[in-house]
């Protein structure tokens, strides 16, 4: 069942809403939210569980919001985009500048160290193992997402320089003054409001390793876990802060970032950040991708997908998120973009 709001004419989306949450039938629900002009155009929600109010974790869509918390630190001054890290983290090793950083050129994607489930629970043994780690290639030359250390990375510059984690710092200055229900590191209120995933199964998780570099496996597998319904289901999970991929929110809240953006960073800043730091094939993915600081780019939109069929981004003056429980392809989001698209008059999103 479908419930929430579409303005007139944005029909068309409910009823593509309808038919996502068909084909993902028997698995969690979902939500999709869109705003135009400080508007709420769309705002759906349905499946089974599934509140206004529920919050979902939707994966690497989380890592934006974790790369703003940096950007808000540049823009005060307290960091340097070309500053090396080791100027804010003393014992980090890897020769790479914050930019580096942020836009994924680092290089630091995989622990050499085999370790277990519980280091994503302790922040400071994971930032000690990444500051001693070699890089899978010189910073600058290549580029490839940071799958599960990119919000540790991000994090240790905030708290070496503000004294705040990384969760704290965004509920305090990103979060809580835009009205944005998202969350890295849950509270019981929050645990009390959190979608189940389902759908990560072992047929699942083999198929996304199809066509991946070695690479990818070593990335997303040490420390094993996050994509383990009984690792990222549990409790332990959602009260960690692990910012490159366990934020918790609303669809709303995805898309309110987008819109909120202007208004949290100098409009210099925010030029810097969605335009294309690097391009060409993403070495830990083995496919196309283009970064800007923190944020993928895509022509002249950004934004950032997540496992399972999570997107959140800015286009063409609107802001769209769509937010799944249930893991599977990106087409659920794009049917629903370009629904919204055709009534705004506007093609299709690119291939």
């Amino acid at each position: 069942m479908v419930n929430g709001t579409v303005e007139p004419g944005f029909e068309q989306v409910r009823d593509v809403f309808a038919d996502v949450l068909k084909r993902q039938a028997g698995g969690a629900g979902a939500a999709v939210a869109a705003q135009l002009d400080g508007r709420w155009i769309v705002d759906l929600w349905g499946g089974p569980g599934w509140s206004r109010d529920s919050i979902v974790m939707p994966y690497s869509v989380t890592k934006p919001f974790a790369a703003v918390c940096v950007l808000l630190l540049v823009d005060r001054g307290v960091l340097e985009l070309d500053a090396p890290m080791r100027r804010y983290w003393p014992e980090f090793t890897v020769p790479a500048t914050v930019r580096h950083v942020l836009s994924h050129q680092a290089g630091v994607v995989a622990l050499d160290q085999l370790v277990p489930t519980d280091t994503f629970y302790d922040w400071d043994r994971m930032c000690a193992l990444l500051a001693a780690q070699e890089p899978s290639w010189e910073p600058g030359t290549a580029h490839g997402e940071s799958a599960l250390f990119y919000g540790h990375l991000v994090g240790e510059l905030v708290r070496r320089t503000d004294g705040r984690t990384l969760g704290r710092f965004l509920a305090e200055e990103v979060c809580a003054p835009h009205e944005l229900d998202f969350h890295i590191g849950l509270g019981s209120a929050e645990q009390a409001r959190a979608i189940e995933l389902t759908g990560l199964t072992s047929a699942y998780r083999a198929a996304a390793l199809d066509g991946k570099p070695d690479l990818y496996q070593r990335a997303i597998g040490n420390p094993p876990g996050a994509q383990d319904p009984a690792v990222v289901n549990s409790a332990a999970w959602r009260v960690a802060e692990i910012p490159a991929v366990n934020g918790h929110g609303t669809a709303r809240a995805a898309a309110g970032f987008y819109a909120a953006l202007p208004r949290l960073l100098s409009a210099d800043l925010l030029a810097e950040a969605t335009t294309a730091q690097c391009s060409g094939m993403d070495a830990v993915f083995g496919a196309q991708a283009t970064w800007g600081l923190g944020f993928g780019i895509y022509g002249d939109d950004y934004g950032m997908g997540g496992l399972g069929g999570n997107y959140a981004g800015a286009a063409d003056g609107y802001t769209f998120a769509f937010l799944t429980g249930h893991v599977g392809d990106f087409d659920r989001a794009a049917d629903l973009e370009n629904a919204l698209r055709a009534v705004l008059g506007l093609g299709p999103i690119p291939d």
